[in-house]
């Protein structure tokens, strides 16, 4: 008996939760308030993903179908997973996005699909239903298409001239583990597919010899996502791997998505660590590396494993690691090192230098600036206080780990 729409909806948009890479930061501004078009990539509004500046932004989030010729042992819709399966069809996914629109349910698109027949026919399918949006509905909302790195490159490209921003799955860690987990894939050619559409953007940004722009590709860039915990992968492998991506590939984002065990999985957890603490973690240290000039071996080398702290922020670890760098003089200290002291943020310490130009900060006056003073208070000093010997304490570390839970038996 054929699905209903309402039916393969609940199917796709549930399959469609395991893709991390959802977010609508760095595009280019469009609306349709001149009496053009439809829709809008500005504003905030049935997936909430989070934009770096804090805006919430609403996007339909689905796959085109959750059938996949692929295997890869830690995917939920891989061909030998026993899933109810449904497919959408373009037209559908047409139909759907305009109608969740009208009703300001959501301001864009995410759009993944399993591989059907072949990568071609399914990227074929995915950027007809960008086209037919962009061209004949003149929709002018958000909208990011998870790409096949197999597909052709004529048809990524026609994907980036479509979409604001696009991704493709380096899957994991290694290539050591993409090899044992979903060995239909290839690394390289994953790379070679991040490659072009980096070679792409930058042409796309360069005037040509009249002074005019080319057509616009992927103007939010570039993203992958990476399975966590899947394999033997420790931290400092993860880590790595991404700072090898962003810097070879200019990516927008890499998205930590943490492996749990699903229904019919040949993959067991090698390390039994909590699989959302650890992602979270891992954005907190990614974030360290990319906007507080932490290096990689800063971040890992707390613990001898090269894996985070569960209990502790990555930045807190650090601090609480290397003591004799503390306390800091907020009323002195350079940026560099204001940006390490735990419970401070990039906008605290430029509000801390802009105001210390006028005056000397008090103890008060950083939780105005918004520092978190839970954590700051034991490695700064400012005009009427100093921690004391809280900075040396060999109870500190007690004082921010979470506290002891009582184990339930029955």
């Amino acid at each position: 008996m054929p699905l209903s729409l309402d039916q393969k909806l609940a199917i796709l948009s549930d399959a469609a939760k395991y893709d991390a890479s959802c977010a609508s930061s760095g595009t280019a501004r469009r609306d349709s308030r001149d009496g053009k078009g439809l829709g809008s990539t500005e504003g905030s509004g049935i997936c909430h993903a989070y934009a770096p500046d804090g805006r919430c932004i609403s996007l339909l989030k689905i796959l085109m179908t959750n059938f996949c010729i692929y295997d890869c042992s830690y995917c939920v819709n891989r061909v030998s997973s026993n899933v109810q399966r449904a497919r959408f069809s373009v037209e559908e996914v047409v139909t759907l996005t305009l109608e969740f629109y009208r009703r300001n349910y959501i301001e864009g698109l995410f759009l993944s699909s399993g591989i059907i027949r072949s990568p071609d026919a399914t990227m074929a399918d995915m950027v007809r239903i960008a086209k037919i949006l962009r061209v004949d509905h003149q929709f002018r909302g958000y909208i990011h298409l998870k790409t096949i790195p197999d597909a052709a490159p004529e048809l990524i490209e026609q994907a980036g001239l479509y979409a604001d921003r696009i991704s493709m799955n380096v899957e994991l860690p290694t290539d050591a583990g993409v090899a044992a987990y979903a060995p239909e894939k290839d690394p390289a050619q994953i790379r070679r597919a991040m490659a072009g559409v980096r070679l792409r953007r930058e042409v796309a940004s360069e005037p040509s010899h009249t002074g005019r722009l080319p057509r616009r590709f992927a103007p939010a860039g570039q993203s992958t996502q990476m399975i966590v915990g899947a394999d033997a992968s420790n931290d400092a492998t993860i880590l790595g791997t991404a700072n090898r991506l962003y810097s070879s590939y200019h990516l927008k984002r890499v998205y930590y998505s943490a492996f749990s065990p699903i229904p019919d999985s040949s993959v067991a957890l090698p390390l039994i660590r909590p699989p959302l603490q650890r992602e979270h973690r891992l954005y907190q240290a990614d974030w360290l590396i990319r906007f507080y000039g932490f290096d990689l071996d800063e971040i890992t080398g707390a613990t001898q494993d090269g894996n985070l702290d569960l209990d502790l922020d990555p930045k807190l670890a650090w601090a609480l690691a290397n003591r004799g760098l503390f306390p800091v003089d907020v009323n002195r200290a350079g940026r560099e090192l204001l940006l390490r002291v735990p419970g401070f943020g990039t906008k605290t310490v430029s509000r801390i230098l802009s105001t210390r130009r006028h005056r000397s900060l008090r103890y008060e006056d950083l939780a105005r600036l918004g520092a978190g003073m839970k954590k700051a208070r034991a490695f700064v000093t400012a005009s009427g206080w100093s921690p004391g010997t809280l900075t040396d304490s060999a109870e500190l570390r007690v004082r921010f780990a979470p506290p002891a839970e009582q184990l339930v038996l029955f």
